[in-house]
């Protein structure tokens, strides 16, 4: 693969991840204006935000196992052109269901483009560079993150809300210009659709994440979130019968016994909660206690994306010399070090007394980089759009999973601090504090996690460092 083609596919990678991602984010602050220009009710108000959310949760499974099917390069570019059609349609939309019916149908889109591009990295990239590729792919989603409250505030004050989603067309265009640098290699159509399965799991991912959101928001007592979170369990479970019987499956249960699958997932589970948590909850703390700026607030955390951009190269290195387990375990320590020491910065801390933690976290992250590749490692390729698809829907439950888990430990101690006589902005920092601490604990975790599952000897070792491209390094 020539250099040319290289750097296409890794803008190509680089950009389906960053957009994706910052429609989870950039609508958040325009919310408001969205609200009073079209007239909708607080609970339209909130699908427009989770519309996105839940339907890109709920069809990561269908769109891996699509991948499968139809191959890296077809589900990638009809992904892209869904995502953008739909956020055409949403910039123009008039109505409140018109912008939520487009919202839904951008997480379709974004549901096909993310495990498509996973497949892509674990397959179609020379092995050396892999871990370069899920490097970039991370930091331009810890990017978006960091840009969408700053992107969604500028562009509606300046242009107004429908350019937020406006914003998606170019590069969704110049995304499907970059689409021959992606191999059409041929790939085996065994089987056809498992419906059941796709049905089972749409409905487990959709009500697990819905029930999530809502938890947070009204209290994990309040029967519709227990009824949604009840189904969805049962769901699940019949998902995983339904799987063992078929002959067609949407996800192979033998790809579970693989230790590197599924220690990699909960490692990333794992991961995810802390992240997550840092980014949506260490926002409303720059503002409501610091007083930052929106703008200010998201220009803070360009550090963290500019060390996970630097430090990515350095983790691959980092992986070959002390074996991968160790070095991905030493990321998540870090990150969790960072954790701690953000949640200790306190009520007086300026923009420069935070970047230290959120740098080390930024670091850490990035030595966790290679942990896609080596839990894809010995994936067969006809399965890749599975385990990409698996993958990817464990990253974005995470993601609510961490908001959710850190927002109710959070709320929880500010209210117990509002009751005890406590000022709201230290009873808002005391559960900051104390949901972080929770964070860098899951994320600890995860480092353990890591140690024990992505240690391979023997036949297994000898073909993770083939597909790799690791030095037997024996520890």
């Amino acid at each position: 693969m020539g250099r040319a083609r290289l750097f296409a596919l890794f803008s190509l990678l680089t950009l389906t991840g960053f957009i994706t991602t910052l429609d989870n984010t950039v609508i958040n602050v325009a919310l408001p204006t969205v609200q009073r220009e079209l007239g909708l009710s607080v609970p339209d108000l909130e699908w427009v935000a989770a519309g996105y959310v839940l339907s890109f949760g709920a069809l990561l499974l269908p769109g891996g196992r699509l991948t499968d099917l139809f191959g890296r390069r077809s589900v990638l570019a009809a992904g892209i052109a869904i995502f953008t059609a739909a956020s055409a349609a949403a910039a123009f939309a008039d109505s409140g269901g018109v912008l939520i019916g487009a919202r839904t149908v951008q997480g379709v889109g974004a549901a096909l483009v993310i495990p498509a591009s996973l497949a892509v990295i674990a397959v179609d990239l020379p092995a050396r560079l892999r871990s370069t590729a899920v490097g970039l792919w991370t930091a331009a989603l810890a990017v978006a993150l960091a840009l969408g409250p700053v992107v969604g505030g500028f562009v509606t004050q300046r242009w107004g809300w429908g350019w937020v989603f406006a914003l998606n067309i170019p590069f969704g265009l110049i995304a499907l210009l970059l689409m021959p640098a992606v191999p059409a290699r041929s790939v085996p159509r065994r089987g056809g659709f498992d419906l059941p399965g796709v049905v089972l799991s749409v409905l487990a991912l959709y009500l697990l994440t819905y029930g999530l959101v809502r938890g947070g928001e009204h209290g994990f007592g309040a029967a519709p979130v227990l009824l949604c979170l009840g189904v969805a369990a049962v769901a699940a479970c019949v998902f995983v019968l339904v799987e063992a019987r078929t002959a067609r499956p949407l996800v192979e249960l033998r790809l579970l016994r693989d230790r590197f699958l599924t220690g990699g997932v909960v490692a990333q589970v794992l991961w995810g909660i802390g992240v997550n948590g840092v980014f949506f909850f260490t926002a409303l703390y720059l503002q409501r206690v610091l007083g930052f700026s929106p703008t200010m607030a998201g220009l803070a955390f360009l550090p963290l994306a500019g060390a996970l951009l630097l430090g990515t190269p350095v983790a691959e290195l980092a992986a070959r010399a002390l074996g991968a387990h160790v070095s991905i375990a030493a990321g998540l320590g870090l990150v969790a070090v960072g954790l701690l020491y953000v949640s200790g910065t306190g009520a007086q801390a300026g923009f420069w007394d935070l970047q230290p933690g959120l740098l080390l976290i930024g670091w850490g992250s990035a030595f966790t980089t290679p942990l896609t590749v080596r839990c894809l490692a010995l994936v067969p390729e006809a399965g890749i759009g599975m385990a990409t698809g698996l993958v990817s829907a464990a990253r974005e439950v995470s993601g609510v999973f961490g908001v959710v888990l850190v927002g109710v430990v959070l709320t929880r101690r500010e209210s117990a601090e509002l009751r005890a006589g406590t000022d709201p902005r230290d009873a808002f920092l005391e559960g900051y504090d104390l949901g972080l601490r929770l964070a860098a604990c899951c994320v600890l975790a995860g480092a353990l996690v890591t140690l024990v599952t992505l240690r391979r000897r023997g036949r297994h070792r000898r073909v993770v460092a083939a597909r790799t491209r690791i030095p037997l390094v024996m520890k």
